[in-house]
């Protein structure tokens, strides 16, 4: 229901846009539209199929089509065409707003020390900020190996329940679980989605239960797009996108 819902938001801001050009990074996929305009979402690299070389394997150049063509994956089941699609809609719509916040995520969500905060995805700048701060801070990870102590990402469902803050990374909403991970999350006094890859649509978000969007505003598109070609990521994207802050639900 979120992908329908951030698809049918995006139709309209579509319907007069084409895209220009199209990187799928290792990193990161990048979406440039004709009036200069770019998004990006996170490519899930390791969960394509063995053999898959192509996003659109019978659809021929990506560049000239319509942006409301390319925003009709956002609901495909299948997870390249879906990140094409996420990043074609955060083209279309994180750009300049006055609603924008700028600065730190956690001066939107508050958080004290009598809070337990579930971060889903590894967010390293604000970790020791949140250990300083929180009563306790469980971190939800597909990766191993990082120094603090980190859960099996599927331990988020379980835990979840108990915490009274959630910080979500957009790449759920790629990956297909971030529905879940907000239902297990229906008792936090405050929920976040951050990252990249986050549409600023707090239009389709707040209905379910998102108070705070944190994502990416792309500053220097042509840089984008060439980092996201050579293999780069967020460490990459520093001083060529404008971190910004939405609030959804207050």
């Amino acid at each position: 229901m979120i992908l329908s819902s951030l698809k049918d938001y995006v139709h309209e801001n579509a319907l007069s846009r084409t895209v220009a050009d199209v990187r799928i990074g290792l990193c990161y996929t990048a979406v440039l539209l004709d009036n200069g305009a770019a998004g990006v979402a996170y490519t899930f690299r390791h969960d394509i199929p063995p053999g898959r070389t192509c996003c659109f394997q019978r659809a021929g150049p990506l560049a000239g089509k319509k942006a409301e063509e390319i925003t009709q994956h956002i609901t495909s089941p299948d997870l390249l065409e879906r990140t094409m699609g996420i990043a074609t809609a955060n083209a279309l719509i994180n750009i300049n707003r006055d609603e924008f916040i700028e600065g730190d995520t956690l001066k939107q969500l508050k958080p004290g020390k009598d809070d337990v905060v579930g971060m889903v995805g590894y967010f390293g700048p604000i970790v020791p900020k949140l250990k300083a701060a929180v009563k306790e801070l469980f971190i939800f990870e597909k990766v191993s190996g990082r120094s603090e102590e980190v859960y099996p990402e599927v331990k988020a469902f379980e835990m979840l329940p108990s915490c009274t803050v959630a910080i979500i990374t957009s790449t759920t909403l790629i990956n297909g679980t971030l529905g879940k991970l907000l239902s297990a999350s229906k008792n936090c006094k405050k929920v976040a989605l951050v990252g990249a890859s986050t549409p600023l649509a707090k239009e389709v978000f707040s209905s379910f239960g998102i108070d705070i969007l944190s994502g990416a505003i792309i500053t220097d598109p042509p840089a984008i797009l060439q980092i996201v070609s050579e293999g780069g990521g967020m460490r990459s994207f520093k001083g060529l996108i404008r971190k910004v802050n939405l609030v959804c639900n207050t």
